[in-house]
């Protein structure tokens, strides 16, 4: 059973990892029930994430936009939510009062693998955006230098797998984009 509170229609649960992400300063995320924190990004992560950006923002086409470290809910679940370290969207969420994209207008994930944390992305993170119906998922992994484009989710999996290292494109189909991967850094 679900408690919600009278304001907003929040959960206890949503307003636990809201108040935990406010006293540490940590990143909070609610997946399949679990409270999950990550820390603040290092230089080489948030590096990457930066490029990227870099490198979506001017090949998106123009109803779309990337959005850094902004959260989507889990369809019909009124307390999970992640908060990719980079998601495609409608731009109209951009110009919303809105803290969650609506997962429907989310094509694409991205996550970088961090050093600490890599099970949450690498394994976690791949079967709840499937279940969220994201159309492709990107995992950067600066631990080997490798990517990982998941792409075609269905019943909780994704049924389409490109594995690829840095120096070799990794093309995001339905965006008609190409991420460069040949300069992004690995972890020392």
């Amino acid at each position: 059973m679900t408690l919600t509170s009278p304001e907003h229609g929040m959960t206890r649960m949503r307003r636990a990892a809201e108040a935990a992400e406010a006293a540490s300063g940590l990143r909070a995320e609610i997946i399949r029930g679990v409270l999950m924190m990550s820390p603040a990004l290092r230089g080489k992560h948030a590096g990457i994430i930066n490029d990227l950006y870099d490198q979506l923002r001017p090949a998106l086409p123009s109803h779309l936009r990337p959005y850094q470290v902004a959260s989507m809910p889990m369809p019909g679940e009124p307390d999970d939510y992640a908060t990719p370290d980079l998601l495609v969207c409608d731009r109209g969420f951009g110009e919303s009062d809105d803290w969650l994209a609506d997962p429907g207008d989310v094509e694409l994930t991205v996550e970088v693998v961090s050093k600490g944390n890599s099970t949450k992305d690498t394994r976690d993170m791949v079967g709840w955006y499937a279940d969220a119906g994201v159309p492709a998922y990107l995992l950067i992994d600066p631990r080997d230098g490798s990517w990982t484009l998941y792409t075609i989710p269905r019943a909780g999996e994704y049924q389409g797998r490109r594995h690829g290292s840095y120096g070799e494109d990794a093309e995001i189909p339905g965006l008609g984009v190409k991420i460069t991967t040949g300069h992004l850094p690995t972890y020392a």
